[in-house]
């Protein structure tokens, strides 16, 4: 008989936390569409590629929101590197 591991917890974001990262991720919608505009409009690629930057470091930095919430509310505990060095390490790894 095989056992089966404890799903993860699921994250529950605060009102505060989560109203923040829902109109950020809106905000990123809107530049996603910006894009899709640009490329029908057949805009210079420099406008494109300038935006298509700002979009991914913007959904970068929505990830690390995202990874520090995990960390704080499922993996922290005694002895456990705090939220905000795990995430600062990880934004060491990105340069």
């Amino acid at each position: 008989m095989t056992t089966v591991p404890d799903a993860p917890p699921n994250l529950r974001f605060d009102v505060q936390d989560k109203t923040r990262i829902i109109h950020r991720l809106r905000r990123l919608e809107g530049q996603v569409r910006g894009l899709q505009k640009m490329v029908e409009e057949d805009r210079e690629c420099r406008e494109i590629l300038t935006l298509l930057s700002g979009v991914r470091r913007a959904l970068d930095s929505v990830g690390e929101e995202i990874l520090e919430a995990y960390l704080a509310r499922c993996q922290a505990g005694p002895g456990q590197p705090q939220p905000a060095q795990v995430i600062e390490v990880v934004r060491l790894l990105r340069k």
